[in-house]
């Protein structure tokens, strides 16, 4: 036993003495932290979970607790624009998609927004037992393919207009961090106009603290600002590409602006 404490020791002090002096071991070191770490807090709840399986609301002990692993990891966030939440009706909510740590955003997000749910891809659901707390909490999954994907989201159409819920999707598919967002998908649009819903674009800032091309992974801040809904009453199909580019355009102009504050912010303080 003594020897293994010794052993724990030294490999402790060898990571920190790593994690001080090298900013590629600090970029594997957190992100192994963030993986472990949301896999812990995200399925500890889980035997909770089974007396109200499926509902968005057994998100919320794993968001808190996700929430304090971000402050541990060095991020801190603001959010704007929550005068613009309308939870008296369901919605389609719109977030830009930039790292798997995006997992975060929506740990920032789910007490905020009742009946929230979260449309993902079904390969996310086969990561037991991660993926079976996803489940738990009304997650939709969806297969890659235009027509299974337009199938599934067919059917949360009802949910959004009759049951009042928030399907958050990504419109760009992927994720990415540049500078431009990608060109945003319909099938979100489908469903707004399908149920009659509004759309609610929420924008998160560039996450300027992470580069996976240069193995950075430092602390910083990002602004999370949602944005007045876009309403969908009366338009109909052939509106649609007018709807997308409004609301691309709209999410692009916040996202620039946003990510040259958190920008300018984090030099400031280098």
């Amino acid at each position: 036993m003594a020897a293994f404490n010794v052993v724990f020791g030294c490999v402790m002090a060898l990571l920190l003495i790593l994690f001080t002096i090298s900013s590629i071991a600090r970029y594997y070191i957190k992100f192994t932290l963030f993986v472990v770490l949301s896999l812990i807090f995200a399925t500890a709840p889980l035997p909770l979970m089974f007396f109200r399986p499926f509902s968005p609301k057994n998100a919320l002990i794993p968001a808190c607790l996700l929430r304090i692993t971000a402050r541990v990891l060095g991020i801190r966030w603001t959010v704007r624009g929550l005068e613009n939440v309308d939870d008296s009706r369901g919605a389609v909510i719109l977030l830009n998609h930039q790292s798997c740590i995006d997992l975060y955003v929506l740990a920032v997000l789910w007490p905020l927004m009742e009946r929230c749910t979260v449309v993902s891809k079904r390969s996310l659901q086969y990561l037991v037992p991660f993926g079976t707390a996803t489940w738990m909490w009304g997650t939709v999954f969806i297969d890659r393919g235009a027509h299974s994907a337009r199938s599934v989201l067919n059917k949360q159409t009802e949910a959004v207009k009759s049951y009042k819920r928030k399907l958050l999707l990504f419109p760009e598919g992927t994720r990415h961090s540049g500078d431009k967002l990608l060109p945003f998908r319909k099938g979100a649009f489908h469903v707004a106009l399908d149920a009659e819903a509004p759309i609610q674009p929420i924008v998160v800032s560039k996450y300027h603290f992470l580069d996976s091309k240069r193995h950075k992974f430092g602390s910083g801040e990002i602004i999370i600002t949602i944005l007045p809904l876009i309403e969908t009453e009366g338009l109909n199909k052939e509106d649609i590409d007018a709807l997308v580019e409004t609301t691309q355009n709209k999410m692009q102009e916040e996202f620039t602006r946003t990510s040259a504050e958190t920008k300018q912010r984090l030099h400031g303080r280098d």
